[in-house]
Parts: C-alpha cells; structure tokens; sequence
C-alpha cells in the first residue's frame, strides 16, 4: 500500500543517494513529474540532484519509483507472481542467433539482439532503448529503429547506463500527466522495449503500477543478468588493472558468467573472479537484491550457458509470444539439449542461476545491515 505521508526527492536524498545506494538509473529525473519545471536533474556525476527545490511539486513520484525504496515492492511482487530466488518463469533456454553477423557482434549468442530485431520487423515495436557504444569506455542510451543500429549497441560493456533517460527525453513533463510530445521522432514512438539492468526494469514496473506516463510506452521488457556495474575509473581503482595487467584501450568486449571476462583486442581473454571484482563495484550494486532481472518480461545472460549461447529465462505469457514467434521465424535457435520448463526443479543450469540470485541477495543483506550500522 501507498503511504499515508507524501515524501520528497528529500527522503530520496537522505535514504538513498546519501547512503550510496543509489543506481544512477536516471528513473527519478526522466520520470518526475517536475521535470518539466526544472525542479530536477542529472548531475555531473549521474547522480539526481535538484535544479531548484523552490519548483519541487512534492507528489512523491521520484521516491515511490526508486527501485531502492520498498515502496509499491510487494504490489510489483504479486503482480508478476515472484517467488523465491529468481521470480516467476515458465522456461529457460539455451540459445543463440542464427544470424553470423549479430553472433560475431553480440555477447554470448546474439539473442537479446535477435528478439529486438524481430519485434521491430514484425512491427511489435518502434523501437528499442539500448544502449550504443561510443568509444573504449562510454555508451549512451540511444532508441534503435533498424538493424543497423541495433548492432551499433549489441555487445556488452562494463559500465551502467541510463536508458531511462532517453525514454524521458522524448517528452516535456507538467503535472499531473506528460503533455507535449518534444520532438518528431517521438511522435512515431508509441511502442518501445527496454533492455536493461534489475534496478531500470523495476523502476518501469514502479511507474506502470501507478498507471503514470510514459511507462505505458514499455510495451516489452529484455532484463540483463547483473552482479554489479563498474565504470572505467572504477577499474583503475586499487591497481586493480595493473594488478590483472589490463590495459583499458585494448579491451574490445565484457562479458561477466561466474567470472568476469575481458575480451581482448589481441585475442587474449582474461579471467577474473567475481569476489575480486567486488572490490571495484559500486556500493550501489553490493546493496541489490536482483541479479536475474526478476520482473522483466525475458531475462537473458550468459551465465549457466556455454560459449556461444545465451541464457534466456521466459517469465510470461507476452515473453513466451514474442520467444517462440522468433524461434518460429527463424531469428534465433534453440540448443535442443537445454531446454527446461518450471516444472524441473534441479538441474544444472537452473541451479547455477538461482545459486547466483542467493549469492547476490546475501551480499545484499550484508551490506544493508552494514549501513544500518554506521
């Protein structure tokens, strides 16, 4: 239930971003209902911060929406039917593209990719919220229309980005609805999937929960396997690159299974376990809950799978439709071998996901019993 009391982007200040719990997932700004007054904004440090507090309506949606706060957590639970350690599933695959061209580009099997590429051919979607590569060490949300540019974003990178943001910029907002569309392009963009991390994919659920716009244009969600973000300054810290003797300009691909994986443009793979990354990640990540993407519509990763194939958790009736109808059309291939439904409790690839999903909601626990210590 909603609380009685209306809290602020202040409460947020104090509970979440102050204590270094905040994800920078952009949901607060893109979706205040403020925004479009200025009472908000992205720091230089991609963090939320306030332009004005003068202008703040003070309706509460910026803290209600925060995947980090409890609030609407076990209206979202019921809803999607969550249960313990992974959510709701109907099946889980093992997968790739049958298209040589995105598997050469994607991570593990192409499949996030290939589902996108299908749901945009057979118009299910306008378009797709990913994220694009910009250099070495940055990316930028970007709204993928075609092919082309959904390989430009296919491939995985160590860093989080704020997808959230660029579904916010289409519109101009003004209380108590989003009103005035800014640009052309968004005129044509009625419905869009979202590929993104636990805590983006909850902050969409939260808004959808409370029927406010522009959620309502996810009409589709793809939730990325995630044990933590790190950024480029974050990988310098500690030697740790000097330590792995990483070089960060000859790194051409991240993948993360139960160790991080360093690609290297020299063909070169280096292999560092996870407790060792922790090191570097954001205390943000330590205090997750979510590592397999709970409340996504399709979860997908490459953990649990082998090289060249993708982990695909199926979670409802709107995942299974668009999984089998691209399986049907050919965009992707099933390994015939690893193929489970919910009805299977133990098995191999099952319990290597869920093991991650009880690893990642202990540390969880751990590090906000810390904080509540301080």
């Amino acid at each position: 239930m909603l609380q009685e009391k209306i809290l602020s982007f202040d409460n947020l200040l104090n509970e979440v971003i102050n204590q270094n719990l905040c994800n920078r997932c952009g949901g607060c700004v893109s979706f205040c209902s403020a925004n479009g007054i200025n009472a908000l904004k992205i720091g230089k440090d991609g963090y939320p911060e306030y332009v004005d507090k003068d202008k703040c309506l003070e309706d509460g949606i910026c803290y209600l929406i925060c995947p980090k706060t409890i609030e609407l957590e076990e209206e979202i639970k019921e809803k999607y039917n969550w249960k313990y350690p992974i959510g709701n599933w109907e099946n889980i695959f093992s997968a790739r593209s049958t298209d040589i061209e995105i598997r050469e580009t994607a991570t593990d099997g192409g499949v996030v990719t290939s589902l996108l590429l299908y749901m945009l051919e057979n118009n299910f979607i306008d378009g797709a919220i990913v994220s694009k590569r910009m250099d070495s060490c940055g990316r930028m949300p970007m709204i993928a229309k075609n092919r082309k540019e959904l390989l430009e974003a296919a491939g995985s990178f160590w860093s989080e980005a704020t997808h959230l943001d660029e579904l916010g910029n289409i519109y101009s907002s003004c209380f108590p609805v989003i009103k005035v569309i800014k640009d052309s392009a968004g005129k044509d963009m009625k419905r869009l999937a979202l590929v993104g991390t636990p805590c983006q994919i909850k902050a969409i659920r939260k808004m959808q929960a409370m029927n406010i716009v522009p959620s309502h244009l996810i009409v589709f969600t793809i939730g990325l396997f995630c044990m933590q973000c790190f950024t480029l300054e974050d990988l310098m810290k500690k030697d740790f690159a000097k330590k792995h003797n990483i070089k960060i300009e000859d790194i051409e691909k991240v993948n993360i299974k139960d160790k991080l994986i360093l690609h290297m443009k020299s063909g070169l793979k280096i292999q560092i376990p996870l407790e060792e990354v922790e090191q570097i990640a954001h205390d943000a990540c330590l205090a997750c809950s979510d590592f397999s993407n709970d409340f996504a519509d399709i979860s997908a990763g490459g953990l649990g799978s082998e090289d060249g194939y993708t982990s695909i958790i199926v979670r409802n009736s709107i995942g299974k439709q668009v999984y089998s109808e691209a399986l049907y059309k050919g965009y992707i291939q099933n390994n015939i071998d690893k193929i489970y439904s919910s009805k299977i409790k133990n098995n191999k690839q099952i319990n290597t996901i869920k093991d991650f999903a009880i690893k990642k909601r202990i540390r969880n626990e751990r590090k906000i019993n810390s904080i509540g210590k301080k």
